[in-house]
């Protein structure tokens, strides 16, 4: 069997446009190909964080310091724990920082974003370190309860509303 050039250079570009599209998305879906990046580990305990999934970005300020790297529950106090996966080089947050679950758009994915704190050594403020936790926390909105909530009050005003009326 005879095999010309044209019919390997048509098999190499398939190759080719393979590893391509498989690198495209890794890179779409967030995952990395080199674990060279060095990162520190920060805790957070929220009351709720919704849909809330590993590998969501955390952000400050719209800029991507890190990533979710998982998420447990506390048997104590039985509340979800957040461990951040930081890049090294944001290193000098305080630990005043603020951790919010928000929501990219109105149905958007879920990701963390920090509010830096102040730091004053005086005032006793430290930078974070690996395993530190942060305690200003905000929990996620879950669309849901609002709407439940405000359908709710909503009813309660009107039956009020009705009761006035008689």
């Amino acid at each position: 069997m005879k095999f010309s050039k044209i019919e390997f250079g048509v098999g190499i570009f398939m190759v080719l446009g393979i590893v391509a599209a498989v690198v495209m998305s890794l890179k779409v879906a967030g995952l990395v190909l080199d674990s060279s990046s060095d990162t520190y580990t920060v805790h957070a305990k929220f009351d709720n964080i919704g849909s809330l999934k590993l590998r969501a970005p955390v952000r400050i300020g719209g800029v991507a310091i890190g990533r979710v790297e998982n998420i447990t529950l506390d048997p104590t106090d039985m509340v979800p724990v957040v461990d951040l996966a930081i890049e090294s080089r944001y290193s000098e947050l305080s630990s005043e920082s603020k951790a919010s679950i928000l929501t990219a758009g109105i149905i958007g994915e879920q990701y963390i974003s920090i509010t830096p704190g102040f730091y004053d050594e005086e005032m006793g403020s430290t930078y974070l370190k690996d395993g530190d936790y942060i305690h200003d926390t905000g929990s996620a909105i879950v669309l849901e309860d609002l709407i439940s909530k405000f359908l709710y009050s909503s009813s309660v005003g009107d039956a009020a509303n009705a009761e006035d009326a008689s």
